[in-house]
């Protein structure tokens, strides 16, 4: 249960860090300026998707 909980720690940083770095990477490539954004964006709400069903996962286990 700790190394579960663990890993919640390092989900929100690294989803965040991809997004931008996908998004930094297509900036590049594309030479438009708002992808980077967008990326950062897109990977602080998947991290936060993630972190909510991981919650959720383990209070609806611990109540049944």
């Amino acid at each position: 249960m700790a190394a579960e909980y663990s890993t919640l720690a390092f989900v929100l940083p690294v989803s965040t860090l991809v997004g931008w770095l996908l998004g930094h990477l297509l900036d590049k490539a594309f030479g438009i300026g708002y992808l980077s954004i967008a990326g950062l964006i897109l990977g602080i709400v998947a991290g936060f998707v993630q972190l909510i069903r991981q919650v959720t996962r383990d209070t609806h286990d611990n109540d049944g």
